[in-house]
């Protein structure tokens, strides 16, 4: 086993003992029907991320983007079809959604040892998990029995997911609407301790926001020019962008804050208090985030006879 490896399986257990209500899912669900599925997820995400770091962040993105429309069932993998428009073209996805080929390659092995047996959802709840495992963070219990979705539903991805242009009174409500207090948005939020953002995300903040700190608003600028560049790339955190800890919630405090929607977290408002707990606590930030993780895969879950378990997570099955 490699350094990641071993890396990813002394954290593995970390809140593994929190009592979580699953609802209809099961922990063990395909503990007889497909044993080797977690080992075959955990291996290929630790492979995925080894290659590229940034891949971690994108495999829990997919995941978040998948549940906060219409819930976790796997729509945000499906291409376009003549009977409906997918997420992926969203705004809110668009260019910016990546990670799907990891997907397919779990997908394509799940399917030759268990055929038509794991859904694609389940997969990309175990990815994201094993993502931030992988790049240092916490672990959780993920419960599975998930069915994938037969449609998707664009103007659903325009209208639920969060913009990173909001202000917080917008953020609260945004997650509110998904069952998330102003606490659970903040640990959330800390995702973006690690990942990316193209300049066409943070362009208006580098050259005109006042609640940035100089020098590093000119770094910014620097990369992302006012016009032109919008695919030019910057961290989400630009202390520690390959390792997922409390960094992101220091920047905040220094208002170092990225994107818009990351600073309006610590602005003299209501969420400031649980920014300053998680920068000086990361213990409390891991096990918040893996709650908050276990409760937003647990949105709107197909179950039973519900949906379908897909051969190909980007197409419905014919």
């Amino acid at each position: 086993m490699d350094s990641m490896g071993r890396h990813l399986w002394c954290l593995f257990v970390f809140v593994s003992l929190i009592p979580f209500n699953f609802g209809s899912l099961s922990a063990n669900f395909y503990e007889s029907s497909c044993p080797k599925l977690l080992s075959t997820v955990r291996r290929e995400v630790v492979k995925a991320v080894a290659k590229e770091y940034r891949m971690g962040a994108s495999l829990l993105r997919l995941h978040f983007h998948d549940c906060f429309v219409n819930g976790c069932d796997a729509s945000v993998l499906l291409d376009d079809t003549s009977n409906f428009t997918g997420e992926k073209t969203a705004i809110p996805n668009k260019d910016s959604l990546r990670g799907f080929e990891v997907i397919d390659g779990i997908k394509t092995l799940v399917e030759e040892s268990c055929p038509s047996v794991v859904s694609c959802a389940d997969i990309l709840s175990i990815a994201a998990r094993d993502s931030v495992v992988a790049l240092g963070g916490p672990s959780w219990v993920v419960a599975l029995g998930r069915r994938d979705a037969t449609t998707a539903s664009f103007d659903r991805a325009n209208n639920d997911l969060p913009s990173p242009f909001l202000d917080l009174p917008d953020l609260v409500s945004a997650f509110s609407n998904k069952g998330f207090d102003t606490k659970e948005l903040v640990a959330l939020s800390g995702s973006h301790t690690i990942g990316q953002a193209r300049c066409s995300m943070f362009r208006v903040r580098a050259h005109n926001e006042t609640t940035i700190d100089s020098e590093f608003a000119a770094s910014l600028r620097s990369n992302c020019p006012f016009s032109g560049d919008d695919d030019k790339l910057s961290s989400l955190d630009v202390r520690t962008p390959s390792s997922f800890d409390t960094a992101y919630f220091k920047n905040l405090i220094q208002n170092k804050g990225l994107l818009h929607s990351d600073q309006a977290l610590f602005n003299n408002g209501s969420a400031d208090s649980h920014v300053t707990s998680y920068s000086s606590n990361p213990s409390a930030f891991f096990s918040d985030f893996a709650a908050a993780m276990v409760k937003m895969s647990n949105l709107s879950p197909l179950t039973g006879t519900d949906g379908e378990i897909r051969s190909d997570c980007r197409k419905i099955n014919a």
